[in-house]
């Protein structure tokens, strides 16, 4: 495996948008009362023991019958979404960062996104076009397309699977993340990985890539007036030692947050262009000499 790829890995809510994107495009177009929403499915886990994600699987459901709308509708819907200042034009920017000569041995950045959100919602939307898989929550549907029931849930502790889907290069559900892989047939090692999230739900991939070498930057919104956004990434730094680097959620040209990425993907490329050169020499056998 030539190992050639950087993968940028995106948490979704707050942080590639201000928004949850439920609150943002589903609750207005469906009538639904965020506060009374959030009461419900906090209801769930504080008196009837539900795990959060299914909680609010379950009462999106039950506020969307007895006519729930199917899958395309949440994909249409997706549309709406609104994200952080330079998306989604960053996604096509950073190749410009990479080199002629990067770029002749192959080496190339892949965009994921692992959301605890619906995944219907991000595949309609903006950002679809230039992220390579959207890992999400997902919905079945019954006979007349409606969905019915939660077919696949991610929760800030299963999204490090599928961290693992990403390093192994196992992106589809039927493949099994647990087989035995040598991290030489990795096409994503975890040093090659770049996670970007907001928060304590980001903490398990936080730990991850640390754990194995890969890089980590904890975003915050500048706008938010109460600064509970900026002391969530202040603690994981600064107390918790999740992470190296905090950045306003500003991906626009010669931001703080823009000028890490660049400078992580410029250092990961270079490292894998001297690999790939010593491995071009070592195969390299001289023509014989006269």
């Amino acid at each position: 495996m030539s190992q050639t790829t950087i993968g940028l890995v995106y948490d979704y809510d707050q942080t590639l948008s201000p928004s949850y994107m439920t609150d943002e495009v589903v609750f207005p177009h469906f009538g639904i009362s965020a506060p009374q929403f959030w009461k419900r499915s906090n209801a769930l886990v504080s008196e009837q023991g539900y795990d959060s994600e299914l909680a609010y699987l379950k009462t999106l459901l039950d506020c969307l019958t007895p006519d729930p709308p199917t899958n395309a509708e949440l994909r249409a819907l997706g549309a709406k979404l609104q994200f952080y200042p330079g998306l989604p034009d960053m996604f096509e920017e950073l190749n410009a960062v990479l080199t002629a000569e990067h770029r002749a041995f192959g080496i190339k950045i892949e965009h994921y996104i692992i959301s605890s959100g619906l995944k219907e919602l991000l595949e309609g939307s903006a950002l679809r076009p230039h992220v390579k898989t959207i890992f999400g929550c997902e919905f079945a549907e019954d006979r007349e397309g409606r969905i019915s029931f939660p077919k696949r849930v991610v929760s800030h502790t299963t999204k490090t699977q599928f961290i693992f889907r990403i390093n192994k290069g196992l992106l589809l559900p039927h493949e099994d993340v647990n087989d035995h892989m040598p991290s030489d047939l990795r096409p994503i090692p975890f040093q090659s990985m770049i996670y970007i999230g907001d928060g304590p739900t980001d903490v398990p991939c936080f730990t991850l890539m640390r754990k194995y070498g890969g890089n980590a930057i904890a975003v915050y919104n500048p706008q938010d007036e109460t600064r509970a956004s900026f002391r969530k990434c202040y603690q994981l730094h600064a107390h918790a030692d999740r992470v190296k680097y905090i950045a306003p959620s500003d991906y626009r040209p010669n931001s703080h947050l823009r000028l890490l990425l660049e400078e992580m993907i410029v250092e990961i490329a270079d490292g894998l262009l001297r690999k790939r050169r010593d491995e071009v020499e070592a195969g390299t056998v001289s023509a014989p000499g006269y």
